[in-house]
């Protein structure tokens, strides 16, 4: 008797077939699957079929079969859930990193992992109020070769860009590549960050948005060496409140009593809390003197008040005195109190680096 054409192809269509077509609540007879075959050009009877889905159950694939009116073969288990693939398709929806015209692509071979019918569930739309994508569409690349030079050891070379009012990208440095040490990419507030090592800074720790570096590639240089066990990328980004760079220095600061799960929200558990009276606490933490802490601070009102040091208080009044020369006419360069005057260069006197 003749060999059917395509036979040994037969198992694997059947699984596609079941994966694309069958869940829970829609099921294919063997006759079904059968004609779907016809399809596909593979001539099959329902007791090939049979004996096809029980190797395909040996080899690990979950296959269902339920008795009754709307009974058949369904495809039980798989690698997502439904209601995983529904947070993926949201957190795609909603996130700067992902280019607009990404989405769509991304989106669709999320739902090749779900079968048709629930593929209609995962075309929706979240709204996210504020949310800005991102312009800059090879960021999965960059990120990429940032990987790839971290794991092996090797210097990264880039370069990095603002935008102008018209929307065109404006290099730093006149369009002269970077080369850096990555350390680590750290995800913050919705964005891609890269965090690097460069020993000719007083703070040789620079970071850079990772949507707005273009031409990474890893180089032949070996990475500059630095203690790794002193080093915590979690503590630094804490550290650096939105990854602004600024000098640390150890804080005393009061709270109102209502602001207990916002502290919590931004220090973590590690905070201590000491109850001082008048319904405030206070804490002890270590923060970045830049201006997106003070400007965290000062979103807080009168429910919140740097204690120590002097210089940060300092610092918090000259801000606050010059957002009120904009509007009253008069005030003063707050952030000359903030500069580094030590023997090394700070990284924005040094090249401008103000991410």
């Amino acid at each position: 008797m003749p060999r059917l054409p395509n036979q040994k192809l037969k198992p694997m269509y059947i699984a596609r077939i079941l994966m694309e077509r069958t869940d829970e609540e829609n099921a294919m007879t063997a006759q079904g699957i059968a004609d779907a075959l016809e399809a596909y050009g593979i001539p099959a009877n329902r007791k090939s079929v049979y004996n096809d889905i029980e190797a395909l159950r040996q080899f690990g694939v979950d296959i269902v079969h339920r008795n009754g009116k709307c009974g058949g073969y369904f495809v039980a288990s798989r690698d997502f859930d439904l209601p995983e693939l529904k947070l993926l398709v949201d957190a795609v929806q909603s996130s700067r990193l992902v280019a607009g015209s990404k989405c769509g692509d991304l989106i669709g071979k999320l739902t090749k992992l779900a079968s048709a019918a629930q593929a209609k569930q995962l075309r929706r739309q979240v709204y996210v109020g504020g949310c800005a994508k991102s312009l800059n569409e090879t960021v999965y690349y960059a990120i990429d070769a940032i990987h790839a030079a971290i794991n092996a050891g090797k210097k990264i070379s880039f370069k990095y860009f603002d935008y102008n009012t018209k929307m065109q990208r404006t290099y730093r440095k006149g369009g002269k590549p970077y080369v850096r040490t990555p350390i680590a990419l750290c995800w913050n507030e919705d964005k891609y960050y890269l965090l690097t090592y460069c020993p000719d800074f007083e703070d040789p720790c620079a970071t850079y948005r990772v949507d707005r570096m273009e031409n990474v590639e890893a180089t032949s240089e070996d990475a500059c060496q630095y203690d790794r066990s002193s080093f915590n990328v979690a503590e630094y980004i804490r550290k650096t409140f939105g990854m602004y760079s600024g000098e640390t220095v150890s804080a005393r600061l009061a709270f109102h009593e209502s602001l207990v799960c916002v502290v919590l929200d931004q220090f973590g558990n590690g905070a201590a809390m000491t109850e001082i009276g008048g319904g405030r606490f206070a804490v002890n933490v270590e923060v970045s003197a830049s201006p997106v802490f003070l400007g965290w601070m000062f979103q807080l009102g009168d429910k919140a008040e740097i204690l120590a040091p002097e210089s940060l208080r300092a610092a918090m009044r000259g801000m606050i005195e010059s957002g009120r020369g904009v509007y009253c006419g008069k005030g003063e360069d707050w952030q000359r109190q903030m500069l580094n005057e030590k023997g090394k260069p700070t990284q924005e006197a040094y090249e401008g680096e103000r991410i």
